[in-house]
């Protein structure tokens, strides 16, 4: 049985460092990001199990099972037949070869590539075990996925630990029409300053189906975001349970009690104001914050040094431009006044701060899903 493994976090483009951060903080050694973005780390079952249980901006971790130059269809079929496939992968489990990708790479047909991987080790399986040629393995057990990613010629070959993506923390049972992941909610939260002093006041006042009021609490209470979902390691013959359990435990320990938020969120959108009470109820946090229905125009405050995050609806959500536009202008005019708060605003549309009013102080290119998008920062002035 394999003791140490190579692992990978994989994340949407622009949050690596933010992924690299985490691990660390994990107490999570020989975290590296190669030139491709992606995050790699080592560690045993405990590793994996803390991974998955606290990345709150990665999308997946995976074992690496190894790493090749392949150029040709029986290359690849050697190299692939030689990992240790046996130490991995118990008799009876599934195995399917869900996903493989190729990018200027030589084997650019990706089903020949998926269906290559897959008969190697069904060969090195059958071979383990000892089966006839011809008599198939059976696969009626848990499930391993396996993927394959060639980039220059390099084959790159993991097993999927997580099952459904990280982002799917268990709370969110209705969402809006464009939801933002709550991955990504939760990297733009930890861009803030807010986190610095969380007890300082912090303001969606576009909160859909409250997405970034939720994952901002469970930052500034310490909540690991795993604990109320399942992972596919754990399904596995070969992984301990009491390891998780453990980490649970440990995690459910670090829940900070001690702390008095302030979080509010607003919606125009009646139904999306219960939806975002339904998911904070979901998540545990339903004295944390509040919400309450009224239009993004009519928010004032005399609160000082808050910090307000909005995912407004743009281009791609709102048909409209001159709608978008317009009410990009009346956002500027509300949050003019606030010169103490810092805003930072998601968007696409590339013409925000003409209509804003206002040009931010830093902007940071991010993806949602496969749009780009821009986090707009403005740094509110400082109180003296």
């Amino acid at each position: 049985m394999i003791k140490k493994f190579k692992l990978l976090a994989t994340a949407s483009a622009g949050l690596e460092s933010l992924v690299a951060r985490e691990l660390r903080n994990l107490d999570i050694t020989d975290v590296a990001i190669d030139d491709r973005s992606r995050v790699f780390f080592e560690g045993d079952l405990a590793t994996i199990a803390k991974a998955n249980l606290w990345l709150r901006t990665a999308d997946r971790v995976k074992i690496v099972v190894g790493e090749f130059k392949a150029r040709t269809f029986e290359e690849l079929f050697e190299q692939v037949y030689a990992l240790p496939w046996e130490e991995l992968i118990p008799f009876g489990c599934q195995f399917p070869v869900s996903k493989a990708k190729s990018v200027k790479s030589t084997l650019h047909n990706e089903p020949s590539v998926q269906g290559i991987t897959k008969k190697a080790i069904v060969k090195k399986l059958q071979t383990t075990f000892h089966r006839p040629e011809g008599v198939p393995i059976p696969e009626n057990g848990p499930k391993f996925s396996i993927e394959i990613a060639l980039h220059k010629d390099v084959a790159t070959v993991m097993i999927d630990t997580t099952g459904d993506s990280l982002f799917k923390r268990g709370y969110r049972s209705e969402k809006g029409e464009a939801p933002l992941k709550e991955n990504m909610a939760a990297s733009i939260v930890m861009l803030t300053n807010w986190l610095a002093n969380p007890r300082r006041a912090f303001v969606d006042p576009t909160c859909g189906s409250g997405t970034f009021t939720i994952e901002a609490a469970m930052l500034a209470l310490n909540m690991a975001p795993g604990l109320k979902r399942d992972f596919a390691f754990e399904a596995w013959p070969w992984f301990d349970a009491e390891i998780l359990k453990h980490e649970k435990e440990l995690a459910q320990k670090q829940v900070r009690t001690d702390l008095d938020l302030d979080i509010q969120g607003f919606d125009i959108d009646g139904r999306m104001v219960e939806i975002a009470k339904r998911n904070a109820l979901a998540a545990g946090l339903s004295d944390v914050i509040k919400y309450k229905q009224m239009r993004l125009q009519d928010f004032q405050t005399e609160k000082l040094d808050g910090v307000l995050v909005s995912n407004p609806p743009y281009g791609v959500r709102l048909e409209d431009e001159e709608a978008v536009a317009t009410l990009y202008g009346e956002m500027g005019k509300t949050f003019a006044p606030l010169e103490t708060w810092s805003k930072y605003i998601l968007t696409s549309d590339v013409d925000f701060e003409k209509h804003f009013g206002a040009k931010a102080t830093k902007k940071r290119k991010l993806y949602n899903g496969t749009l780009r998008t821009d986090l707009y920062m403005y740094f509110g002035k400082r109180i003296k």
